[in-house]
Parts: structure tokens; sequence; C-alpha cells
């Protein structure tokens, strides 16, 4: 809890010496198995502050799923390779060739645009063919990449550069030796029907960590997209820390702007919540209830974990309810929480929180 009355709320600590230490040793620790490392902005809207600081700790490229981001980095003076990881729109292909170096594809129809738009400006652009491999999100089916490749490759400014594929994210899939096994063996196939060796083999994102670093074979797999464990240094399978990681590199602070003593039991004819219908509530009789002026629009409530003794009871657009019993509260102070990713992802999307960098 904080009383500081002389910065903004809420507002979102990044302390990036931490992110950083944390990307520093993912990638050293890769290296060593061969696997380089595209650090991974959306989750902090493209910032370039943090992109820099990936770059600092030995990524080779950023990647982004949103061209606005990838042009926020590009603003600021940020020349690395910048991958656009989702499928880009045909809305924005100009933008995509101008402002990404590769993209993530999946559609015959979205990379002929891209071509036509690349030698329009004189430009060349980078593809990465997504495989479907059991988490059915994005992905060309493996019966089908072939004729897909061979396709691409006959395309004017545009570079083939890979293939790639990703899981843990719709799904819950786990990348194993199984479905690794299944990417190396299909990029192995592809060079030896067409010829060449492809510069890159995506494995997926930080839910492959703990198959890379324990894994004896990791097959052609030669990069990951990381990004949550740079940034909360847990296992996106488990939300456990990972080892040696900071876990702390972001708070998320809000102000008390309501302390009550209320029951714990509404009163009335009960319908349904702002935000559908209600879980069982517990009672628990009078209870210190205080309200901070932060809500389902700024962040996802339920992914911040607060201090210890505090209780989140629910929240509407615009409040947050904590049950504080054992806390001395007092109107304008600050309570801190510890944001997932889900709650960081909003928090960092939302214009009314103040971002707040810590070096």
């Amino acid at each position: 809890m904080s009383d500081d009355k002389n910065l903004k709320t809420p507002r979102l600590e990044i302390n990036l010496h931490k992110i950083q230490e944390n990307a520093r040793i993912l990638v050293e620790n890769l290296a060593v198995k061969g696997i380089s490392v595209t650090g991974i902005t959306k989750a902090s809207l493209g910032c370039p502050k943090i992109a820099k600081v990936l770059l600092s700790a030995g990524v080779n490229a950023l990647g982004d799923s949103r061209i606005q981001n990838i042009m926020r980095m590009r603003n600021a003076d940020i020349t690395a390779p910048i991958t656009l990881i989702r499928t880009p729109m045909m809305s924005q292909i100009e933008q995509v060739v101008e402002h990404a170096t590769i993209s993530f594809n999946t559609e015959l129809d979205v990379i002929n645009a891209l071509s036509e738009s690349a030698q329009k400006v004189g430009k060349n652009h980078g593809i990465i063919l997504m495989l479907e491999l059991g988490d059915l999100r994005e992905g060309i089916m493996p019966e089908d990449i072939e004729g897909i490749v061979s396709k691409t490759l006959e395309l004017p400014n545009i570079k083939f550069k890979g293939i790639g594929a990703n899981l843990a994210c719709r799904s819950g899939v786990v990348p194993d030796a199984k479905n690794m096994k299944e990417l190396s063996d299909m990029a192995n196939s592809l060079d030896a029907i067409f010829g060449f060796k492809m510069d890159i083999v995506s494995g997926g994102n930080s839910a492959n960590l703990g198959w890379a670093l324990k894994s004896l074979n990791i097959g052609r797999i030669n990069n990951l997209c990381l990004g949550e464990s740079f940034l909360l240094g847990l296992d996106p399978l488990t939300r456990k820390p990972i080892e040696g990681l900071y876990t702390s590199a972001f708070t998320l602070m809000a102000e008390i702007i309501e302390s009550k003593i209320k029951p714990t039991k509404p009163w009335g004819k009960i319908g349904q919540s702002a935000f559908g219908k209600l879980p069982p509530i517990k009672e628990q009789g009078n209870i210190s209830q205080i309200l901070l002026a932060i809500g389902e629009q700024d962040t996802d409530p339920s992914g911040l974990t607060p201090p210890l003794g505090m209780e989140i009871l629910g929240a509407s657009s615009d409040h947050i309810i904590v049950k504080a019993d054992k806390h001395s509260i007092t109107i304008g102070n600050k309570i801190s929480f510890k944001p997932n990713y889900a709650a960081l992802l909003r928090a960092m999307t939302s214009p009314f929180i103040e971002k707040c960098f810590i070096s």
C-alpha cells in the first residue's frame, strides 16, 4: 500500500531492468541450443522503451500482432527486423509491406496481395508459412503446405523465409517432442522437395520453453517468439515462475476512492450485473470494503493478485471492490497489484492507466 500523492493513478509501474534481465537470460540459454529469439511486443502495445530493452538483451528481431504497434516502433526509429505475427488483413497490405520485414501467413490471396504491393514500391517482403499442428488457431493443414510453398516461391518480391507453428494459445496444446518433430520433419521434407535450406523454423512462443530448454534434440527448430516469459517470468503452460527470472517487472497501482463497513450479501431482487451473471456470494457478515478507481475497462480484475490479507470481491466497468479487514485504509492511498498476462495486456492497452518506467 502506498500514499504517494505525487504520482498519477491508476498507473502501471514497469521495471525495465527486470525485463532486460529476463530476456538476456533466456536469449543466452536458448543460444546454446542454436535457437534465436524474436521478442514479442504485443502485450506492451509496441512500447518503444520495452522494444529497445529487448534488443539490448540480444533478441535478433521483434514481433507484434498489430501493424499499428509496428508503426509505433518504426516511428521511434527502431530499425531492427520486425515480424507481423498475425496473418495480414487485406485492408492493411500496404502498411505491412512498408513497415514489417516479415509476416506470418496462411492464405495465398494475402500473399498474392503482399507481392503486388511489394512490386509497386520496389521492396521485398519475407513470408513465414504457419503450419497447423493441433491447436486449431492459425495454420495451413500439413497436406496443403507443399502446394502453397510452390506458389509462394513463384511470386515476385516475396522471399520465402521458412515455416512456423503456434501452440497453446487457443486450445492449450502443449509443445512437445512429437509435434516439434512433426514441424522439423516438414522443414526437412520441403527443403528436399524444393532444393533449399529454409532460414527460419519457428517453433512457437513462451510455452515452448520447457521443451526447448530440456530437449536433447530440438531438430530443425531455430527460432522462438517470446513475450510473456520476458515480461512476467512465467511459464504460460503452468503460470509458474521460470527459475532465475523476475516475476515482478510490473506493478499495477490503484487509488482508494471509498472505504465503508458494508454487508457482504446484497439485498433486493437480484438480476444480472453489468457484466452478466454473478458468481455465488460468500456470506461473511459485515466487512471493511474499499472501492478502487479502476475496473473492467482498464484491466482484467480476475487476473490481479492483491496484497496479502486483501481479497478482490468483484468489479464493474470503473471499480474494483476489495475486502480489506486487516488494513488501515485512508482515502487516496494506493493499493498495489501483481497482474497476470491478461490483466497486463488490458492495462497496457488502456489510455486511462499511466505507464511509469523504472530503469
